[in-house]
């Protein structure tokens, strides 16, 4: 059945002939999600194929009610809501485990266990109790399930409802009966000698020492007790219930965590929130460790290089249940390895290496799995240039593309025989991502997703139906169901922008692409008003990082932003939004671009965009602006201290502004650490440039930003007051987090963008306008 949206764009032609054109102002666009809606996320089938549950919530509904969870149809009908009573029944959005056979799953919800029938799409609840169960998953059988609770792993059986602890892991400072700490010198006498002198306290001492023996002839588990700073991270049962493995976090010494201060609150009181630490404080480390069930005994696992230290992930079973294989990561990230485990042991065998001089990193870097003999292992990696998939032989070899080519994988999953890969990539375009099928070792693909734009596909448990989420540069995601087959037509399920947004002429940027200085192609999304002529002024917007995608053919995940540069369109300006250096989908080279200088080539990408807009088309050089959040807030400061002669204006929003102030984990993968490397965090940090400043600057940012911290503004602000300079503006916003909740927050931001822009960059009479 087709979709009447899908049919000659008839949805929208039928609204603009009902309604008013909607009206492109600030407060309208700044609405957000109450305008162009909600996103269906957490897609998932049921057990049965029957049914696709997912989260949303309409475009009307409360700013601050969290996302329902709906269901319908494999036909696409029969859409609702679940009640609060259903929802807990329904399969989990995340962390639900199947059974060997796959005929039952196992989640957590609330802090309980429930049990759910995969075929009849069913669940019941195991527990309800005050503590809350976790990690819920299967042991050596479907009728046995393992949870942890207080740092501690339990097995539920399903026969009978007994519950057994099996491991007796203790915080620190436990005392533990036979190993009491010895007092000193004199109160050790005194208490040798009551003993000595009194019955009563022999006789009481006797008892306690028979009791004790008896409840260790109980329970000969050895209990262990975590040093201080140590935390259980995780626990797994082993397939045959013999051993746990245990991650043990070990938090850094004397590591200061930052306050960001809370100056609303509803006690009218300041209220601290404690945030996180800065990037080269003394880090900690994981480690994994064996614990044998029946004594209680620790076994530390120690894989080769003994000299590096390594953060191990979950361990990974075969469905046979034979082998074991954990990934683990260096903690400065220039290396992983995959170790297959000798469970028994605690002892390691290298599989894989790799090693980047920059960073490792790439889609999915660490998804991780078992081919159907049991005896070959896939996972994903940037070893080409490119994140493909591979095989590796368990027993030894060498590692085989299954994929190739200068594209992405940009996720990877078999299907439940095992018998073919589900694969999503980027290979038709950089900006498209599109749904294909390849057989398991590898060959042919097929691709299934036809239209342009974004795909996020879900298989059904029978391979027959997908659940896919499609969006393009101008429509929102919607989620639609089809036949898993190439030309397979779509049915749409959900329709999330209010009524109005489809009044509006939104335009698809095209994808576009221009020369950097050193020969590389960088794409980007053009918007170029109808009759725009020489002379006129242009506003680049800077994506933000973490390692993210914009120029592409799909609904934009900067929807504000795509929406405001259609007003910017509207008052003449042309805008370039750009996948600089350090973007994600084009590769290792282009990722790593960035190693050691942020600031550098991204930048460098940004002024030979606008030398592109000067020569291709016409734009006026002294009437270009910038703007961006995150890292588009400090690429923004990078570029108006650095190169005041290429910005006349710029806003930046929730900037990094010194990096030795960043946190750990993003920043000292692409920097290193800045005790070890200052130079690299000099040279790319905006406060050490602020001399630098000429055109107009707007600062902004959220008060409490646990993300990058208000204080990182704040201490700029205090450079720029000391350096005298004066064409500059901060707006602080004092209930906004790294991203703003409240649309009044947003509107009043983007207002003084706009403001910003009109008074330093206003377009000639005669710029052409959107009509």
């Amino acid at each position: 059945m087709k979709s009447a949206c899908l049919i000659a764009g008839a949805c929208v032609v039928l609204t603009l002939a009902a309604q008013p054109r909607f009206s492109l102002t600030i407060d309208n666009i700044m609405r957000g999600p109450g305008l162009y809606g909600y996103e269906p996320r957490n897609v998932r089938w049921s057990g049965d194929g029957k049914r696709v549950y997912f989260q949303w919530k309409r475009y009307n509904d409360s700013l601050l009610e969290e996302l329902g969870t709906y269901v319908v149809g494999r036909d696409g009908a029969g859409l609702r809501r679940l009640s609060d009573e259903e929802m807990p029944l329904a399969p989990p959005a995340q962390g639900m485990v199947l059974s060997r056979d796959e005929k039952w799953g196992v989640y957590t919800s609330g802090g309980d266990l429930y049990l759910y029938e995969v075929d009849a799409d069913k669940a019941r609840r195991l527990t309800k109790t005050g503590e809350a169960e976790g990690a819920a998953h299967f042991g050596r059988d479907a009728r046995r399930v393992a949870f942890t609770r207080a740092n501690n792993l339990y097995v539920l059986s399903l026969e009978d409802g007994m519950i057994e602890q099996l491991t007796d892991i203790r915080p620190p400072g436990s005392r533990v009966e036979g190993e009491e700490k010895k007092a000193p010198e004199n109160q050790e006498y005194l208490k040798k000698d009551e003993r000595e002198l009194l019955e009563a306290v022999r006789e009481r001492a006797k008892k306690r020492e028979e009791d004790e023996a008896k409840r260790k002839r109980a329970n000969a588990r050895k209990p262990f007790v975590l040093q201080q700073r140590q935390t259980v991270a995780a626990l797994q049962l082993t397939p045959d219930e013999k051993h746990v493995i245990v991650r043990v976090t070990e938090a850094g010494t004397d590591a200061k965590r930052t306050i960001v201060p809370n100056f609303v609150t509803e006690s009218a009181f300041t209220e601290p929130i404690d945030t996180r630490v800065k990037v080269g404080d003394p880090p900690g480390r994981t480690r994994l460790a064996v614990v044998t069930v029946a004594s209680g005994e620790w076994k530390w696992v120690e894989p080769e290089p003994k000299d590096r230290t390594m953060t191990p992930l979950n361990v990974v079973w075969s469905r046979d249940a034979a082998r074991a294989v954990f990934f683990a990561r260096a903690a400065d990230n220039k290396d992983r390895w995959l170790f297959a485990l000798d469970v028994a042991g605690a002892k390691t065998r290298q599989l894989f290496h790799e090693h980047d001089e920059a960073w490792i990193q790439g889609p999915r870097l660490f998804s991780l799995g078992w081919l159907a003999d049991d005896r070959t292992l896939w996972f994903q990696s940037e070893r080409s240039g490119y994140s493909h998939v591979y095989a590796l032989p368990y027993d030894g070899g060498e590692a085989r593309a299954l994929t190739q080519g200068k594209w992405e994988v940009q996720a990877a999953r078999l299907s439940r025989d095992r018998s073919k890969f589900y694969l999503t990539t980027n290979e038709a375009h950089p900006g498209e991502q599109h749904f294909y099928v390849m057989p398991a070792d590898g060959g042919d693909r097929v691709k299934v997703t036809g239209l342009p734009g974004q795909h996020e596909a879900e298989v059904s448990p029978d391979g027959g139906m997908l659940a896919n989420v499609h969006s393009t540069a101008n429509r929102p995601p919607e989620l639609f169901v089809m036949e898993n087959r190439a030309g397979a037509q779509m049915t749409q399920v959900t329709k999330s922008p209010a009524p109005e947004f489809s009044t509006y002429p939104w335009t698809a940027p095209p994808v576009v692409t221009f020369k950097a200085r050193d020969g590389a192609e960088v794409y980007a999304r053009l918007y170029k008003p109808e009759g725009y002529r020489k002379g006129g002024p242009a506003v680049v917007f800077v994506h933000g990082a973490g390692y993210l995608q914009n120029a592409h053919k799909g609904w934009s995940s900067y929807a504000r932003e795509y929406l405001f540069h259609h007003l910017l369109m509207e008052r003449g300006y042309l805008v370039l939004d750009m996948d600089y250096r350090g973007s994600a989908g084009h590769g290792r080279d282009w990722r790593a671009g960035i190693y050691r200088h942020m600031g550098g080539k991204d930048l460098e990408d940004h002024v030979d965009g606008v030398k592109w807009l000067v020569k291709e088309h016409g734009v006026d050089p002294k009437r270009v602006g910038l703007y961006g959040g995150s890292y588009g807030g400090f690429i923004t400061l990078m570029a108006m201290f650095t190169q005041p002669d290429v910005f006349a204006a710029g806003a930046a929003l929730r900037p990094v502004t010194d990096w030795a102030h960043y946190n750990h984990p993003y920043t000292s993968n692409i920097l290193n650490l800045p005790q070890k490397d200052a130079e690299a965090y000099k040279k790319s940090s905006p406060i050490y440039f602020a001399e630098g400043l000429k055109g107009a600057l707007l600062i902004a940012h959220g008060m409490v930003d646990v993300n990058v911290h208000y204080q990182d503004s704040v201490r700029l602000v205090q450079r720029l007051i000391e350096l005298r300079k004066e064409n500059w503006e901060f707006a602080s916003y004092p209930v906004e987090d790294h991203g703003f909740v409240q649309p009044a927050s947003w509107a009043d931001e983007y207002k003084r963008i706009l403001k910003l822009f009109e008074a330093n960059l206003k377009a000639a009479p005669e710029a052409g306008r959107r009509r």
